[in-house]
């Protein structure tokens, strides 16, 4: 067996550049794993990926050119049907080894042995290793069907044949160390021909070997195969640029990703276009650079945006002047159309729009826009009065909050509503106020987005949430499995951090109940409010988990279906505490075994208070004077959320109750003392649990 390196490379038209990491991650390691799994790879091989606009190519070291010999041992049949009855083999058996490639009896490789239900026959043998074509032709045909394709194209090759892939394939380079493997995929046959740079490499080239692929493609072939390494050298030329002008980029991860999926052979180029234009909204710039033309806007220390851009380029040369000049050529026209939007849309004020909303249709269930912005506009003055901010504010900024979905810009650049509102708020001459919760309302708008800053824009921000929550959920349109169209799951984490991470001392129950009440009674179910809660609370449970708290802690706390989703988080931390505690584990116990017997118990006449005339035991009446004593100091820290004290002093309690339980018997042939002895743990459980559930706690 010989040990190389293999290169698998797949040459394509252009691929979509959102999607070329992911694919290529994928194209990689899914041929990495069906190797390794056919036993051609071993734990320790490496491998690389390659991702370029037109390829997708994995080189991996220490391939095998054919998997070793494996010793295996497989259940051929129980001996009840291998045998007849003198003891000779059945016609099953003969099949069975046939099937096997050992059409005769061995008897050194078939034992007897138990299989934990019946005596079997086994047979032992040596599975030859699978040939490294073999092994790759299946991994190919594995990977390719599995790769996260966005959007399959059906195309026909020159011999007529149908084939689907994300783009058309041209080429299949397939060798090990400098051999060719003889494999197919797509309707190709893999040979050693690829690619160069469209304008600047040899067009085709005969890869010599597997190793020397990546650093032979760039030296004739002018391209940068590693994704890696491409996108490092964009980072790097973008930031020299940037220096050299003494500004900033801004933020442009998402954008390097992209841009490094366009070019084969970067380099960095700057354009400038008037200052003019820095009188629209730099939003608006930024974003048509961006998503527009792939450009890297550029910004000083302070985060204001300069009249100049970075221009990733897949051409060399060293006059660049009329491949700047024609970039800037393009942006100026796409500023000038983002300036002769934000000038016509300042025309009309934002209160003037109102009535187009009464077209836009909201959801044909629950009616249009502006029927949706009454509602939230009531519900967030109300949120806005319990949060003791101006409810008047709120309103006003709850009224004009979609108002800028009927702007130009925001037709062109749907990505800068709210944005756009602020801007078109405040050239209106409304309150500062509005103009931010205009913009704030749509916080945050995914995971780790900033919340809105004051308590106006989080009461516009929580009404138009919750109006989402409770108007889709409440027709029916319930998330599932990754199914999420109108974003659920997104807002009911949105309402969830702004009350934890606020804190907003708020009812979750009761805002949701409010919500439902803007809503006419047959349009929406009337279990809603519930139902949402619940919905609600499995969220919370996932985020609670991503900050990093035990799934038995959450559980303690959000089992009990908490509405004052603020106090989650100190709930928490409280019982973080009690777990420290050496008699937490007892008391766990202990309160799971008072749950497991009340729940038991069939007796529905007990008092609702224990009688202390009742208790003939001293345990008991030992267990009945801790609780009298505790239950107000407990009940006054609770009130005061001092949940960390109130699980301390609970801990006094073990003593009681390991005597109680150890003394006495609750389950007694009296019925009157047994109903007391119940009374009496519920009036336990019931102390102990004001905080958290703590029988969750034991194991």
């Amino acid at each position: 067996m010989s040990e190389k390196s293999l290169l698998v490379e797949l040459v394509t038209e252009e691929l979509p550049p959102k999607a070329l990491a992911a694919i290529g991650d994928a194209f990689a390691s899914r041929i990495m794993e069906a190797l390794r799994k056919r036993g051609v790879t071993g734990d320790e091989a490496g491998a690389q990926m390659f991702a370029t606009p037109r390829r997708l190519a994995v080189r991996i070291d220490r391939v095998l050119d054919r998997a070793p010999d494996q010793p295996k041992r497989d259940k051929v049949l129980p001996v009840s049907v291998a045998f007849d009855a003198e003891g000779r083999p059945s016609q099953a058996l003969r099949k069975k080894l046939g099937a096997l490639g050992a059409p005769d009896l061995d008897p050194e490789r078939l034992e007897r042995a138990h299989d934990g239900k019946q005596e079997s026959l086994f047979y032992s043998y040596v599975a030859p290793g699978m040939a490294l074509q073999q092994a790759l032709q299946e991994a190919l045909a594995e990977s390719v069907a599995q790769l996260p394709i966005p959007k399959v194209m059906r195309y026909q090759r020159p011999d007529g044949e149908d084939v689907q892939f994300v783009r058309p394939a041209h080429r299949l380079v397939a060798l090990h160390g400098d051999e060719v493997l003889p494999v197919g995929v797509l309707g190709l046959s893999a040979g050693r021909e690829t690619l160069g740079h469209r304008f600047m490499g040899k067009a085709r080239i005969e890869v010599r070997s597997a190793d020397g692929y990546a650093e032979q493609l760039e030296r004739e072939g002018a391209v940068v195969a590693s994704f890696a390494a491409r996108r490092e050298a964009i980072r790097a030329g973008l930031q020299r640029a940037a220096e050299a002008f003494q500004a900033h980029l801004a933020e442009h991860e998402a954008l390097l990703d992209e841009v490094t999926a366009l070019v084969e052979q970067p380099v960095v180029y700057s354009g400038e276009f008037d200052p003019a234009f820095l009188a629209v909204p730099q939003e608006c710039l930024i974003l048509s650079m961006k998503q527009h033309q792939k450009y890297f806007p550029l910004t000083d220390a302070a985060g204001k945006l300069l009249p100049r851009f970075l221009i990733v380029s897949n051409l060399h040369t060293d006059d660049p002047s009329s491949i700047v000049q024609g970039n800037e050529r393009v942006l100026r026209a796409r500023l000038a159309d983002a300036k002769f939007f934000f000038d016509q849309d300042r025309r009309l004020p934002l209160a003037g729009r109102l009535e187009r909303l009464g077209a836009v249709v909201y959801h044909n269930k629950l009616g249009s826009q502006l029927e949706r912005i009454h509602r939230i506009a009531k519900l967030a003055g109300e949120i806005a009065g319990l949060l003791g901010a101006d409810a008047g504010l709120a309103e006003r900024a709850a009224r004009l909050a979609k108002a800028d979905l009927v702007t130009d810009m925001v037709g062109e650049f749907p990505e800068l509503q709210g944005i756009m509102g602020m801007h078109y708020a405040r050239h209106d001459g409304e309150p500062e106020a509005v103009a931010r919760a205009i913009e704030a309302h749509y916080h945050p708008r995914f995971a780790n987005d900033t919340l809105p800053e004051d308590n106006v824009g989080s009461a516009v921000a929580l009404a138009d949430k919750l109006d989402t929550l409770v108007g889709i959920y409440g027709i029916g349109l319930v998330p599932t499995g990754d199914k999420d169209p109108f974003g659920l799951r997104r807002a009911a984490l949105g309402v969830l951090r702004m009350l934890v991470e606020g804190p907003l001392p708020l009812d979750l129950v009761d805002l949701l109940r409010r919500a439902r009440a803007t809503f006419p009674d047959e349009s929406v179910s009337q279990s809603v409010a519930l139902d949402l809660h619940g919905f609600m609370l499995e969220r919370l449970r996932h985020y609670l988990r991503e900050r990093g708290f035990e799934t038995t802690t959450i559980d303690a706390v959000v089992s009990q279906n908490p509405s004052r989703i603020d106090l989650v988080i100190p709930r928490l931390n409280a019982v973080r505490a009690f777990q420290e505690l050496p008699e937490a584990a007892s008391l766990a116990a202990a309160n799971k075994r008072i749950r497991n017997i009340l729940r038991k118990a069939e007796d529905t006449g007990s008092p609702s208070h224990p009688d202390v005339a009742l208790m003939p035991e001293a345990a008991e009446k030992a267990l009945f004077s801790v609780v009298q004593a505790l239950e107000p100091e407990v009940g006054s820290l609770v009130h005061n959320e001092d949940y960390t004290e109130a699980l301390k002093r609970l801990a006094g309690v073990r003593a009681a109750v390991d005597t109680f339980f150890d003394e006495v018997m609750v389950m007694t042939d009296e019925p009157l003392i047994r109903a007391n002895r119940l009374a009496l743990l519920a009036l336990l459980e019931r102390l102990m649990n004001q905080v958290a559930d703590i029988s969750r706690l034991a194991v």
